[in-house]
């Protein structure tokens, strides 16, 4: 008799599925954050605050928080990793991809690879924290307690 525990088949259609959300969650809440940092700042909202490498600094105000709003939607994506993909082995694997693909996005949108430290620090950084709250949050639910016998105990 086999055991079913975990067993888990390979389903494309799922895995495209879920990056698309993760996708949508990145963008989405990186959207919004940015809308939070564009309100202290009064600065108008443009695409540059999400795809351009050279708005990411230390040098000016807005560099700076908007920094802060990616490492913000790096938790925010963590708490998505946890809600939608819920498997903590998998979570690296989600987050390079997400990172992977908003870097195919600035390529694009700059026509040529980011070339600036900070852009690389940052979305690394972000990486890095994604995935270990991510695997942190999935592994703490896996590793909860199974019930095994909910019938009454005996005491011998």
């Amino acid at each position: 008799m086999a055991s079913n525990f975990r067993s888990y088949i390979w389903d494309p259609v799922l895995i495209i599925c879920q990056i698309v959300l993760m996708q949508c969650i990145y963008y989405s809440f990186l959207g919004l954050w940015l809308a939070g940092v564009d309100s202290l700042v009064h600065s108008s909202r443009s695409l540059d605050q999400i795809f351009s490498y050279e708005i990411l600094g230390f040098a000016t105000i807005l560099g700076r928080l908007s920094m802060m709003a990616f490492v913000l939607n790096s938790l925010t994506c963590a708490l998505g990793l946890w809600f939608f993909i819920r498997r903590g082995k998998q979570c690296l694997d989600f987050t390079v991809t997400v990172h992977f693909f908003h870097m195919i996005g600035c390529w694009i949108y700059n026509a040529h690879l980011p070339s600036t430290l900070s852009w690389w620090l940052v979305n690394v950084a972000c990486m890095a924290l994604m995935a270990v709250i991510g695997e942190y949050l999935c592994m703490r639910t896996e590793l909860r307690a199974i019930p095994v016998n909910s019938g009454p105990k005996s005491n011998l």
